[in-house]
């Protein structure tokens, strides 16, 4: 259907999704592309290919072309036939989604005997580009996941998490790490960051030039880390209270010690950001301030619209989860690091999935080193309890932004209590945490809140090192309660965000002091060296 010329009949979905479009609209869909097919038939050359899966010079042929051209044809036939389809949002977006899935999986340049550049390397290598093909299918195989990135080009404490520093904490589900100083004076407010327990750390620190670790530590902060453990099969009955009350608020707890004073600054990433709301909403209801001020980078607060990952979550998947991992039935597991990847992966099949098949598999190369793919592929399990609270009270019932309706450490919720000031970050192009849902934290959070939008996606976005001069951020004092009123005020600004992040923070950083040169203080001892313990740690898929 997707790679030669049809015989009169036109693609179609589903008969039970064909039978929710009203009749005039799908003859009107049909008569479009019968007029579009005739008129490729006709003159094919005329249809200007911009697919960069079609852009190499093989694909320039009159053959490979024409098959090319009638795949994009279909495609956007199909895609116009789900667009049409009337139902409730979430069964239409389901359509959608599997229909462009299927779009993606059946392109030519995804089959051998359809991918002038797969022929081209067969005959170029005599053949030895199938045999490296099947040795890396074998290998992805016994792995269960598609390489994206060379993982022998990178360790972990040699040339990604090199920042210096020691591990002053450990507990059960996480070892603190506190970062050498850069400059001879820092702020005295301590700076702890918490990051995703989705994926390692050092998405905040990789290497010298893209860590936001260093470049903290270089603008005069001393930067405290949360480094969360890995699951294994005995943390499968660790619940969300336990990340709250012995991950987060503990974490607090000990920066504050080590620091001397009693506020520090905090900053929470993704899953991170959500956790440290749910930790400082529950010490406002115990009376209790220890941050003087709030970083949130790509968080979701208010689960209303979760955007594409809304598709995976209702009643009955969730409750399939509590029932086999969740311990509904007495059974508890955990979520698998491995399968929440490749979900993660097939949101965005083209760029993660289907063109890492050709070039690794297809075309027999190996993909080239990169430290954030070997980062997205170092997977991490969830424990079954937290993970099914988080689903069933956030992404399906939305109750964090309902006060008082969730109890988490015998507290009350309610994130109206949380009045610091508040950095609040979004990606635009952010296909976790989309950047609408992430600016109505300006109207949940009640401090004086800066909202500001970075150009990209949930982590380029994130991780724009100003040096390279990349990209492009959106400002606007102002805080309608709209986010495309705030997006029409706002101003483009070219580069990075994170000189901009800096300078809000100064304000909240204390008195410039002397750095010290120790870790820890008497009570919580210098440990290993960072990146420390767990970050190392690689669960075993079948365990």
């Amino acid at each position: 259907m997707f790679t030669g010329i049809p015989s009169g009949k036109s693609p179609s979905l589903a008969p039970q999704h064909m039978a929710l479009i009203p009749p005039e609209r799908l003859s009107e869909i049909q008569q479009h592309y019968m007029t579009e097919l005739a008129a490729y038939v006709s003159n094919p050359g005329a249809l200007e290919i911009k697919d960069r899966r079609f852009s190499g010079n093989a694909w320039q042929s009159p053959w490979s072309k024409a098959i090319a051209g009638m795949y994009l044809l279909n495609s956007k036939h199909l895609m116009e036939l789900a667009e049409a389809v009337e139902t409730d949002a979430k069964s239409k977006q389901r359509i959608l989604f599997s229909t462009l899935q299927m779009v993606d999986a059946l392109s030519p340049s995804n089959f051998m005997a359809t991918n002038p550049e797969v022929l081209e390397h067969i005959i170029s290598s005599q053949g030895q580009s199938i045999q490296n093909g099947i040795l890396n299918l074998l290998g992805d195989l016994k792995k269960g996941k598609v390489s994206q990135t060379d993982e022998t080009a990178f360790e972990i404490g040699k040339n990604l998490a090199t920042t210096e520093g020691a591990v002053v904490f450990r507990n059960h589900l996480f070892e603190l790490i506190q970062y050498k100083p850069l400059t001879e004076n820092v702020y005295e407010r301590p700076f702890l960051m918490v990051p995703p327990c989705i994926n390692k750390y050092y998405i905040l620190d990789l290497q010298p030039d893209n860590s936001v670790v260093r470049y903290m530590v270089s603008q005069g902060h001393t930067v405290f880390l949360v480094s969360w453990k890995n699951p294994d099969k005995s943390m499968a009955k660790v619940t969300w209270d336990d990340y709250i009350g012995d991950g987060v608020i503990k974490a607090i707890e000990v920066t504050k010690e080590i620091g001397g004073l009693d506020q520090i600054n905090l900053l929470g990433f993704c899953v991170g950001g959500t956790l440290v709301s749910n930790a400082l909403a529950v010490l406002a209801a115990r009376k209790q301030k220890p941050v003087a001020s709030l970083t949130l980078l790509t968080t979701l607060l208010d689960f209303s619209d979760t955007g594409i990952l809304d598709i995976f979550v209702d009643e009955d998947t969730v409750k399939l989860r509590e029932n086999t991992i969740g311990g509904e039935q007495g059974q508890f597991g955990l979520m698998s690091g491995l399968d929440l990847g490749n979900t993660f992966s097939f949101l965005r099949p083209n760029d993660l999935v289907w063109n890492y098949v050709v070039e690794n598999y297809l075309k027999g190369n190996s993909p080239p080193p990169f430290d954030l793919l070997y980062w997205n592929g170092d997977s991490t399990n969830l424990p079954g309890a937290m993970y099914c609270w988080y689903l069933r009270h956030t992404y399906l019932q939305n109750e964090l932004v309902k006060p008082g309706n969730l109890k988490v450490c015998g507290e009350k919720v309610d994130l109206s209590l949380i009045d610091c000031p508040a950095y609040i970050y979004a990606s635009h192009d952010d296909h976790i945490v989309p950047w609408h849902s992430g600016y109505r934290s300006t109207q949940i959070l009640k401090g004086k809140n800066r909202f500001v939008l970075g150009a990209s996606g949930h982590i380029a976005g994130v991780i724009n090192p100003p040096a390279k001069n990349k990209r492009h951020y959106w400002v606007n004092p102002a805080l309608p309660a709209k986010a495309d009123d705030w997006l029409a005020g706002a101003k483009d600004v070219r580069g990075s965000w994170w000189p901009d992040y800096v300078e809000w923070l100064a304000q909240f950083g204390g008195k410039q002091v002397k750095a010290s040169s120790t870790f820890g203080n008497a009570k919580y001892k210098k440990g290993i060296a960072a990146p420390g313990k767990y970050v190392k740690e690689k669960v075993d898929e079948s365990s």
